[in-house]
């Protein structure tokens, strides 16, 4: 399973981007998405996008 990030949400801070470990964060018109094959949602650790995001509930199991 992976991960998605809520537009709507989002600030675009880019925090996001820069923790995931397998790259699978990218910026596409103006708002961050996750590519879904490359997220492991950080192998059963806490995943480390919605760790470092300022607004809770935006990165979320999709």
């Amino acid at each position: 399973m992976a991960l998605k990030i809520v537009a709507s949400q989002c600030t675009v801070c880019g925090a996001c981007e820069f923790e995931c470990p397998n790259a699978a964060i990218k910026m596409k018109r103006d708002v961050y998405i996750i590519d879904a094959a490359k997220c492991t949602e950080c192998d059963g650790d806490e995943p480390k996008c919605a760790a470092v995001c300022p607004v809770p509930d935006t990165c979320i199991a999709a």
